[in-house]
C-alpha cells in the first residue's frame, strides 16, 4: 500500500519517509511521528492503517541527520541501541523534518498528526509550533510535561498508560493542570508502548480503545 520517499526540509537537508496514499481520494492526511525505533514495521503498519481509514498517511524519517535508514525492533538490545539517538535530541532538527512532511501533503486537505513515544513528544511541540496542522495526536509522549508550557495552536489528543515506568501520573497531572485545553486520556494498567502490538508491553484492550477515540478526534477535526 505505501512506498519509500524523499522529503527537503527548510535547511536542504534530504531525509527518506514512508507514504500510504487510500484507495481513492483522500479528504485528509496525517503526518506520522516515529518511535525511537525509526520507520520501522510498526510505524508503516500504522501509515497502512491510516490509508485503509481513507487518509494520506506520511512518515518522515526523523533520525536520518543521525543515520540514514535506521530501524529496528524491540529487542532489549534494539531498545538499547535506539535510546542512543535522543542522548541528546535535537528537538530543532526534528521538527524541521516534520514541517517536511506536513508541507509535502498540504495538497491534499487538513492534516493531522500522530506520534508514539518520542513521536508523541513531537506532535505536541509540531502542534505548539508548526504551521499547517488542523489536529494533533501524541501516544505516550514523556518529554510533553516539559513542553507544556507551551499552548497548542490546534485541538490536541493525549494517550498515556496509567502504568507507564517513564512517564509517571504526576507528570500527566502536571499537563492536565497546565493545559486544561488539551483532551487527555489514561489507560488503566497500560504501560509505556501498550498501543504497539509488536512489542511486548502492548494492551490491546487499551489499543482497542485509543484507536478509535483518535480516529474520531481526526474525522472531527479533519473531516466534519
Amino acid at each position: 500500500m505505501g512506498q519509500q520517499i524523499k522529503l527537503t526540509a527548510s535547511d536542504h537537508f534530504q531525509l527518506g519517509g514512508y507514504r500510504a496514499d487510500p484507495a481513492g481520494a483522500a479528504p485528509a492526511a496525517v503526518v506520522v511521528i516515529q518511535e525511537i525505533f525509526g520507520v520501522n514495521h510498526h510505524i508503516r503498519a500504522v501509515c497502512d492503517r491510516l490509508a485503509g481509514e481513507g487518509y494520506v498517511a506520511i512518515a518522515p524519517a526523523i533520525f536520518d541527520r543521525i543515520q540514514p535508514n535506521f530501524q529496528c525492533g524491540y529487542s532489549p538490545d534494539e531498545v538499547a541501541t535506539a535510546r542512543q539517538f535522543i542522548a541528546n535530541p535535537d528537538w530543532a532538527a526534528m521538527l524541521r523534518d516534520t514541517q517536511a512532511a506536513i508541507d509535502a501533503v498540504r495538497d491534499v486537505g487538513p492534516i493531522g498528526i500522530i506520534g508514539f513515544c518520542l513521536g508523541g513528544s513531537i506532535a505536541y511541540a509540531a502542534a505548539t509550533k508548526l504551521s499547517g496542522l488542523s489536529a494533533a495526536i501524541g501516544y505516550y509522549g514523556g518529554a510533553i510535561v516539559r513542553f507544556a508550557d507551551d499552548k497548542p495552536q490546534v485541538p490536541t489528543q493525549l494517550h498515556f498508560g496509567e502504568k507507564d515506568a517513564g512517564i509517571p501520573l504526576s507528570d500527566v497531572a502536571a499537563i492536565r493542570t497546565k493545559r486544561p485545553d488539551v483532551e487527555i486520556h489514561v489507560y488503566p494498567g497500560a504501560q509505556h508502548g501498550f498501543h504497539c502490538d509488536e512489542r511486548a508491553s502492548y494492551d490491546k484492550a487499551s489499543a482497542d480503545i485509543a484507536w478509535p477515540r483518535s480516529m474520531a478526534f481526526l474525522r472531527k477535526h479533519l473531516v466534519a
